[in-house]
């Protein structure tokens, strides 16, 4: 029989038990929503030219580290006195060295990276072009000041903050952080000026793709997976006080919402993109779930499921036609999308939200939960109201920050380095040293030399052909010199899939030695189209391989054949190859001249 004794539970014991659920939810919720800066570097890291891919990472990087600090022992202390000035609370500490090491901390940490998120959505807008030291030097002023204004505005230390008393409502920050990088990241590209090449002197744009679509994708389904994190986490407190469900009382509408907010997101994103180009632009599939996300993030836990459904659609299908006003019309190079994303996608569905509030009065039936229209009349006002403040307050902060480091000559990289591409000027690194500088193709194809383990004892005999000695080749009845005593220059340009074939062919032939190039060029093949964020541009420029190819003893036109033969696929763009006579060659190691150099 059970001791009644163990059964007993007081009611110290059942606090403890939810403090810690709460607690440990709250630190899941963390964990995903740092998560996220791993999709924000492989998404923006996938829009960026190659030459540009460490430097976007790095930034990723920094934002965390250089943010999370600057917040810790700044920012939520502005955070919460600023909100007590305008909100009529009591005033906090400035410092939170003091805090609580348990919930306190845990509670600081949960706020630290919705601060980060908005911070990294700015290294997007101004990749290729802005200084390291620029970026995180105003990276500091958001973590220090200008988010903790804006959170302290809607969320923190006021009784109620300013925005909330007026009624305005921004559950997990659609405005608070998408919005805030949005503008921030629009306003900086403007101060910062266009990618060099990016407009025409007509005003005409030029296309300049991302590098990888796969790293793109991949990290917007990493952001995808952390947003549950970013909404659902928001519902942080699970159990309240009489131990009954506290804010997951609608964490499942909550869910479903953010669920369907991103899907129909795509969606949106996909039927404009059908009607403007005729085609479903992967990269507009991808920045539509998460502007789908970031309209349904603001209202998450105010909207019905049909609200997500027209929230999420709507916030899709503006991103293509924001993105081309903006870059066209307006002329501001916003390289990964973020004002369409993340700026108009969260001020739209803060906006018209109370179409489809869980407040508002039914129309139309209740067909879904709340019906399929069920408006909320009297928040359109404070709505509108608290996005212009936002807006207002983080243009005006970020164009003053930016505009002093542009005056100072700090904004902006050189023209030189920006054309080398900020992965060797700002870090000295090749993100694809294989692909990069020196420019040399890495096909995996056959070792030129000693294919068959053969002795260096004499180092006149080149092994080429598995064993097969140069002299026991087949001489030359005729009593002539292989091209006519001279040397001769080969030189094939190829398809860079056919760089094995032909290096195996120049073995076999008996000229091993050779120098291959990377290059790019146009000539009977035809031209191709290409599309990113569905305008179309002209690829008329094809990868090559240059093949370069000295020879004394071996006959030239025997180099050409091999060459032409292991080349040929039949199509348009296998190449061509030009023989070219040498004046002179010299060995550095031996100081051989002439055909003994060769």
């Amino acid at each position: 029989m059970i001791d009644p004794t163990l059964l007993e539970v007081t009611t110290g014991d059942l606090e403890s038990l939810a403090t810690g659920i709460n607690l440990v939810w709250m630190l899941v919720a963390t964990f995903l929503i740092f998560f996220m800066h791993a999709g924000f570097a492989m998404l923006e890291a996938g829009q960026v030219r190659s030459k540009n891919v460490a430097n976007q990472l790095t930034k990723n990087m920094l934002t965390w580290a250089v943010g999370v600090f600057v917040f810790f022992v700044i920012g939520m202390g502005v955070s919460n006195n600023v909100g007590a000035m305008l909100g009529g609370g009591e005033s906090a500490a400035w410092t939170q060295f003091a805090l609580d090491p348990s919930g306190e901390m845990v509670e600081l940490l949960f706020s630290a990276v919705f601060a980060m998120t908005a911070a990294t959505i700015v290294s997007g807008a101004v990749a290729g072009r802005a200084r390291l030291r620029a970026y995180v030097i105003y990276t500091f002023l958001l973590a220090a000041v200008i988010y903790p204004v804006v959170a302290g505005m809607v969320w923190y230390g006021g009784d109620p903050p300013i925005l909330t008393d007026l009624g305005f409502s921004d559950f997990a920050g659609g405005m608070v952080v998408h919005g805030v990088g949005g503008v921030a990241g629009l306003t900086a590209a403007w101060i910062l000026g266009a990618r060099m090449d990016k407009y025409n002197s007509d005003g005409s744009v030029n296309i300049i793709p991302g590098h990888s679509m796969t790293f793109a994708v991949l990290g917007t389904l990493i952001l995808c997976f952390g947003w549950f994190g970013f909404n659902v986490g928001t519902a942080a407190t699970v159990i309240g006080d009489g131990f009954e469900l506290a804010a997951f009382d609608i964490v499942g509408r909550v869910a479903i919402v953010t669920a369907l907010g991103m899907g129909l997101g795509a969606l949106g994103a996909s039927t404009v993109s059908i009607a403007l180009n005729g085609k479903v632009d992967t990269l507009y599939v991808a920045n539509g779930m998460l502007a789908g996300l970031v309209g349904v993030t603001g209202p998450t836990d105010l909207i019905t499921p049909v609200g997500a459904i027209a929230i999420g659609f709507l916030a899709g299908a503006q991103l293509p036609i924001v993105f081309k006003f903006v870059e066209q019309k307006l002329k501001i190079d916003d390289v990964c999308a973020v004002f369409p994303v993340h700026g108009t996608a969260g001020m739209l569905g803060l906006i018209i939200y109370p179409l489809w509030s869980v407040e508002g009065s039914a129309i139309g039936g209740s067909v879904i939960s709340g019906g399929i229209l069920s408006i909320e009349a009297s928040a359109f006002g404070p709505q509108i109201l608290g996005v212009a403040a936002i807006t207002i307050w983080t243009v005006a902060a970020t164009a003053a920050v930016w505009g002093v480091l542009k005056m100072l000559g700090q904004a902006r990289v050189t023209s030189e380095h920006e054309r080398d591409g900020l992965d060797l000027a700002e870090h000295g690194v090749d993100t694809y040293p294989e692909f990069g500088q020196p420019d040399v193709a890495t096909d995996g194809g056959p070792a030129p030399f000693r294919t068959d383990g053969g002795s260096d004892d004499d180092d006149r005999v080149i092994r080429t052909d598995g064993g097969e000695r140069l002299e026991d080749a087949e001489l030359r009845t005729d009593g002539g010199a292989p091209n006519d005593g001279e040397l001769k220059l080969i030189t094939a340009i190829i398809r860079p899939d056919r760089l094995g074939a032909v290096k195996q062919a120049l073995a076999e032939t008996g000229a091993p030695s050779l120098t291959v190039t990377n290059v790019s060029g146009r000539g009977s093949q035809p031209a191709k189209k290409g599309q990113w964020r569905g305008e179309e541009y002209t690829v008329d420029l094809h990868q090559k391989v240059k093949i370069e190819c000295v020879v004394a003893d071996i006959p030239a036109e025997d180099v050409v054949e091999a060459i032409g033969e292991a080349a040929n696929t039949g199509e348009p763009g296998d190449g061509k190859i030009f023989v070219i006579p040498v004046e002179d060659a010299y060995q550095v190691r031996t100081g051989n001249t002439g055909q003994d150099a060769v």
